[in-house]
């Protein structure tokens, strides 16, 4: 059965709505980004770039590192932006966008969001990066779908909700785990920690500037959860449905964040363009060394 027009949404040239990509624009190696500016920053380390596109938030690039094929394209800020990039992305790699039709042959992609973040340890300094082993939802994305969960990730959500004394007036929270290949590939030098991605920036992550919060104690509630012998070590906007769309679309995601604040110690980092660089860099030659 076809996917009617309404649903799988495309443009007038045929390629998809919000990201204005099709078939064979895209590596299968894919660098997410939340800001469209750090497409650029990315594609710099490129020693070759044969695609662009640039369509509201959403900016994607295609070139080669180090004999490896890649891409970046941005997210923009928050959940919501991940479920339209992941949802798109798939469609254009394992649907006939033309038939609209499934393919019978499925393509799994790479996913790494390099991204930035608030650590809620008070040793995890700015400038240093996290890798999310873990990634906890509280945006709600992932309710809407039938996402498969493990055992492991079944119990570590229960254990959160008791231990964070989650309330009722909150979203039903999940949780997912990383790629391990991925995060094997990745993780040398960085703190494997649980994310908590969070719906917004100010509130959902504890802020108060001038509205109260309805539960003081927020960041401790996650602060203090630990599973599996890792500890909650910063909270951000993508990964949780990053994670829950990759594993229910058979791709494998992990995400490495710099750190610019602690969120104990108050320390903040705004000028970070350089350890940002730096994490790129490590990233790109992990990921073109495996591959050689």
């Amino acid at each position: 059965m076809a996917f009617e027009a309404s649903e799988l949404t495309l443009d007038k040239d045929g390629k998809i709505y919000h990201l204005g990509i099709g078939p064979g624009d895209l590596a299968q190696t894919i660098i997410l980004v939340g800001d469209q500016n750090r497409v650029e920053l990315v594609g710099s380390f490129f020693q070759e770039v044969n695609f662009r596109k640039n369509n509201r938030e959403f900016y994607s690039l295609t070139g080669v590192y180090n004999g490896m094929p890649m891409s970046v394209v941005s997210t923009g800020i928050g959940t919501d932006n991940v479920d339209i990039v992941l949802n798109e992305i798939d469609a254009v790699v394992n649907i006939d966008l033309e038939n609209r039709k499934e393919k019978d042959e499925k393509v799994s992609l790479d996913f790494i969001r390099i991204g930035t973040c608030g650590a809620l340890q008070e040793d995890i300094e700015p400038g240093s990066y996290v890798l999310s082993r873990y990634a906890i939802g509280l945006d709600g994305v992932a309710n809407f779908y039938q996402i498969p969960y493990s055992e492991d990730e079944k119990h570590a959500i229960n254990s959160f909700i008791k231990e964070a004394s989650w309330g009722d007036k909150l979203n039903y929270p999940y949780i997912k785990k990383s790629s391990d290949r991925l995060t094997n590939l990745l993780a040398e030098g960085m703190e494997a920690g649980i994310t908590t991605t969070a719906n917004g920036f100010y509130g959902p992550q504890g802020r108060a500037i001038r509205i109260p919060l309805s539960i003081p104690d927020f960041k401790e509630n996650l602060r203090k959860f630990k599973w599996n012998g890792v500890r909650a070590t910063n909270l951000e906007m993508e990964t949780s449905a990053l994670y829950a769309l990759s594993s229910a679309l058979g791709h494998n995601a992990v995400t490495c964040c710099l750190v610019l604040a602690n969120r104990y110690s108050n320390k903040f980092m705004p000028d970070y363009h350089e350890q940002m660089k730096e994490l790129i860099k490590t990233v790109l030659d992990r990921l073109s060394g495996a591959q050689n």
